[in-house]
């Protein structure tokens, strides 16, 4: 019996003896670090690479970059909303590059100075939206088309803070983008002077999508009257929609998704 007792272990030893399972790193895409002159300082990319971006040399990609677009931030979820809705059985957008802009101070970044003294003292280091305009506008295309084959149109996502930035964007030099995904903007800024503003020639901007969830009256309101100022410019090409289910920290998700909806089945009825 012993014997057999011994002879069980000697053949169970290999079973015993299996490696232990291994780990690697799971990336999603590349980081790509640079030193801004519009900003002077050193700022981050994170680009997602639609799948068989690396086989198909001879095809170029629609870009959509993300404001908040930290890893911490916006950029993972939304590079995955953008990897699902261009599924060839989801067919709901294009296979796209995304270029999520990483922060170093949003407060500064997507601000424009203010008159109303209330914003300089909760955001003292806010104004800084011109300069950082330069940089996304100008510095970070002419890096990316270095980089990456990137064609066709370029989308812009901002929430909060970054859709007031987009705003901003939309109204005073609109042609920096085909498609403005808007949610949830902070044009409370500035007692809602950019509400104020005209805005410049629409002629070259694809669409315009403003999105907020149940967050109060005041971002209701202005989301609601961005909307009422741009519609009768763009007519089929602007769309509200209002999320009752959901609040300021989790309307983004949701009404990104349904903002791309909207995008495609625009382009299907033209």
């Amino acid at each position: 019996m012993r014997y057999m007792y011994w002879l069980f272990l000697f053949l169970a030893l290999p079973a015993w003896a299996q490696k232990s399972p291994s780990t690697s790193p799971l990336s999603i895409g590349e980081v790509l670090t640079f030193d801004s002159k519009a900003l002077d300082e050193a700022r981050i990319l994170n680009v997602y690479l639609p799948q068989g971006y690396q086989d198909s040399v001879a095809k170029s990609y629609p870009v959509i970059y993300i404001l908040d677009g930290s890893m911490d931030e916006d950029f993972l979820h939304l590079a995955g909303l953008v990897q699902f809705g261009s599924f060839p059985w989801i067919n709901m957008i294009p296979q796209s590059i995304v270029v999520g802009i990483a922060n170093v101070d949003r407060k500064r970044d997507f601000t424009y100075p203010s008159k109303d003294p209330r914003d300089s003292k909760d955001f003292p280091t806010s104004g800084g939206s011109q300069a950082f305009i330069q940089f996304l506008t100008k510095e970070v295309p002419a890096l990316l088309k270095k980089t990456y084959r990137m064609e066709g149109t370029q989308t812009l996502i901002g929430q909060s803070l970054g859709g007031l930035l987009a705003s901003e964007i939309l109204l005073t030099s609109p042609a920096s983008f085909d498609h403005y995904i808007i949610i949830s903007p902070s044009l409370w800024w500035d007692e809602e002077r950019l509400l104020k503003e005209e805005p410049a020639s629409l002629k070259e901007v694809q669409s315009v999508y403003i999105g907020v969830g149940a967050e109060g009256p005041i971002m209701e309101r202005v989301a609601k009257e961005l909307y009422q100022k741009m519609q009768p410019l763009l007519i089929d090409d602007c769309h509200f929609q209002y999320f009752p289910e959901q609040n300021h920290g989790d309307a983004l998700h949701l009404a990104v998704y349904a903002a791309f909806e909207y995008m495609y089945e625009r382009k299907e009825k033209k």
